[in-house]
């Protein structure tokens, strides 16, 4: 009885040994499935018309008489909105920003005469999503000469902006497209290491970046997108 429950108990042990050992083999090898994979990146890219525009008309005046300077910006102003809204441009489109005074003769690092005390600075500011029609305005911003009207660069502070505002509209489709071709990059590379694409391991969607075409075209932008995804690769 003895030597029949010592071999049982044998029996028992050689199966555990042979279940443990066949669990050890699938894991290597199930580790070794997973640790060979592929890193890819997709792109996509868009050119889009910009729909949306930021439009602030610069114009100073100079003088000695601040009430007369004063009057001279209510006038000019005036004829600037009649010639925006003459042109189709809507009241709520429209803002007028309060005038910028620099008294020249309060600079006391300035021992230089000047011939006017006040520069005023004016900024009326369009902000439209009718993009070409505000583009003609300022092609054709050369007829506020006629009302005396000269307007100035406005530097960095007062420049034309362009902006695209529909960014999650194409979101999805841009998303689908990076990925698929991510997956076309991570077929070629697993027929050349002669396997096969499996599943996604890791996915990053990146992220969304909108620039100008180029330096001429500001009202034409370019939406970029960089996705990288990890693939394993299967036999």
């Amino acid at each position: 009885m003895t030597k029949f429950k010592l071999i049982i108990a044998s029996v028992i042990l050689a199966l555990g040994l042979l279940g443990l050992g066949l669990s050890i083999r699938s894991g290597i090898n199930s580790i070794s499935r997973q640790s060979r994979m592929v890193s890819v990146r997709g792109l996509a890219e868009r050119e889009v018309k910009a729909n949306k525009v930021t439009w602030p008309i610069v114009y100073k005046l100079v003088g000695n008489d601040l009430s007369t300077v004063y009057n001279e910006i209510q006038s000019s102003n005036n004829s600037v909105l009649k010639y925006l809204k003459d042109n189709g441009v809507q009241e709520s489109q429209i803002s007028i920003n309060a005038p910028e005074i620099i008294d020249l003769s309060a600079d006391r690092y300035n021992t230089q005469k000047v011939p006017f005390r006040y520069n005023v600075t004016s900024v009326i500011v369009v902000v439209s999503e009718d993009v070409d029609r505000i583009r003609q305005l300022i092609t054709n911003q050369g007829e506020l000469l006629k009302e005396g009207i000269v307007v100035t660069d406005g530097g960095y502070q007062y420049q034309v902006q362009y902006d695209f505002t529909e960014l999650n509209n194409i979101k999805p489709e841009m998303i689908a497209e990076a990925t698929a071709n991510a997956r076309e990059a991570g077929n070629r590379f697993a027929k050349d290491s002669e396997s096969t694409l499996g599943k996604i391991k890791n996915a990053d969607q990146g992220q969304f970046t909108i620039s100008d075409r180029d330096p001429n075209t500001p009202y034409i932008k370019r939406i970029r997108v960089v996705t990288r995804i990890d693939f394993y690769l299967e036999d």
